[in-house]
């Protein structure tokens, strides 16, 4: 049979077992490992199996995920990341859907110290949903908020996959960082735009919360120096060379607990319980990007991502509609293989077509990671989304997952907005880099 036909066959068959409430993690590692099997050899996927594992569990540029995990959970149980929540609801927590205004902008603030997408999302989740059931609003915008704001974090530096992008353009992971800042903000601002049209339209959604005096108001703001200083720390030591990201993810997690402790905020059961939950947390993060990159695999041996690439290469059309048509297949291809991976697969491919139209690297990067956003939000794969079931389940309780896949989707229309806005003015990404570069 055509390896491309098995892979659509791969693909279709993963949807199908997804509607079963499988755990995707083992959807995926399942999925890859039949189909590898059948390509190559069922000692062939054994061997893959077992290899791609341990790989995933030993690899030492994943230890950004646990240490950024382990800095979150720290934030979170020293009460930074309430603090940071705290603050964006004192100013937005007045008007319609300000509790969801407020999550998206404690995610972007706390993306700032995190840099992992699944942390902030499962962060935020523990901090926000409480609160967004508390006063009654809908799990549907309740979820999709933290879910689509948890994506903020592959945006605001540090970002893990603007490192793995920097490492395999041979790009400045410094002016990617800086170049990621506005992108950041701007989406931030769609956000909560949606939120207020949506809140606007459907009242009941996001009902008010109580307001809050200006004193109030301003001295919420003192809460936020400790974000301040573990941002400058871990973004001033990468952009001087004082440390690699996984370093940098270390002296920031010790960074949060430096702070927390002289300020007296944590406290032994909640240093041990921030322990625990990184480590309920990074399994189940690193066993979906273990599914995922089992996946890939499988998808890579079928040739389907080459294919199209090659596809794309040959049309002899103007350089945006070129550009369109791979943004499109990282959009689609995001809604099934975990962002790393594909970035990691398709960058060698699209990098050299991109450079060839003109287009600036640092553009392309930032771009890249603007619609891998999507594809952590988007279904069937959607890591963001099962991560925040996952916590729901332990904090609220139960919300159907079609009620947080149904949430994201206004969500989803503001990121590709952002997009456009993006590429129409790509100095909004290349002034701060240029500046400082």
């Amino acid at each position: 049979m055509n390896p491309t036909v098995i892979g659509i066959i791969g693909i279709l068959v993963m949807i199908l077992v997804f509607l079963s409430r499988m755990p995707v993690a083992y959807v995926m590692a399942m999925i890859g490992f039949a189909g590898f099997s059948i390509m190559i050899s069922p000692q062939g996927g054994l061997a893959l199996l077992s290899r791609n594992i341990y790989e995933v569990f030993s690899s030492y540029g994943l230890t950004t995920i646990p240490l950024f995990v382990l800095m979150g959970q720290l934030a979170f149980n020293a009460g930074i990341s309430t603090r940071l929540y705290d603050t964006g609801y004192k100013y937005l927590g007045s008007t319609r859907g300000g509790l969801a205004m407020a999550t998206v902008t404690a995610c972007t603030a706390f993306g700032a110290v995190c840099g992992s997408s699944p942390a902030t999302a499962a962060t935020m989740a523990t901090v926000g949903l409480p609160e967004m059931k508390r006063y009654n609003y809908a799990d549907e915008l309740a979820t999709g908020s933290v879910a689509s704001g948890g994506g903020l974090g592959m945006i605001m530096p540090p970002s893990v996959v603007l490192i793995v992008y920097g490492v395999l353009t041979e790009q400045s992971i410094g002016a990617l960082f800086v170049a990621g800042i506005f992108p950041a903000i701007l989406v931030t601002i769609l956000f909560i735009l949606s939120i207020y049209l949506i809140c606007t339209r459907r009242p009941e959604l996001g009902p008010r919360g109580e307001s809050f005096p200006w004193k109030e108001r301003l001295k919420s703001l003192l809460g936020m120096g400790e974000t301040l200083l573990v941002f400058l720390l871990v973004m001033g030591g990468l952009f001087v060379g004082l440390f690699t990201p996984t370093e940098a993810a270390a002296v920031g997690a010790f960074g949060v607990l430096a702070v927390s402790v002289a300020r007296r905020n944590l406290s032994w059961e909640g240093f041990v319980k921030s322990l625990y939950e990184t480590l309920g947390t990074s399994c189940m993060v690193m066993m979906l990007i273990a599914g995922a990159v089992l996946f890939g695999k499988f998808l890579a041996v079928t040739r389907i991502p080459f294919n199209i690439a090659t596809w794309v290469g040959g049309f002899d059309l103007p350089p945006y509609l070129v550009m369109a048509v791979i943004i499109l297949i990282y959009f689609f291809g995001g809604c099934f293989m975990d962002a790393l991976a594909f970035v990691t697969l398709t960058v060698p491919i699209f990098y050299p077509v991109v450079m060839a139209l003109g287009y600036d690297p640092i553009w392309f990067g930032i771009i890249i990671v603007m619609v891998t956003e999507m594809g952590v939000i988007t279904p069937p794969v959607g890591i963001n989304v099962y991560v925040v079931f996952g916590v729901a389940r332990r904090v609220v309780g139960e919300i159907p997952l079609e009620s947080i896949f149904k949430g994201i989707l206004p969500f989803l229309l503001a990121v590709v907005v952002g997009i456009i806005i993006l590429m129409i003015f790509p100095r909004i990404i290349l002034f701060l880099p240029n500046l400082m570069y």
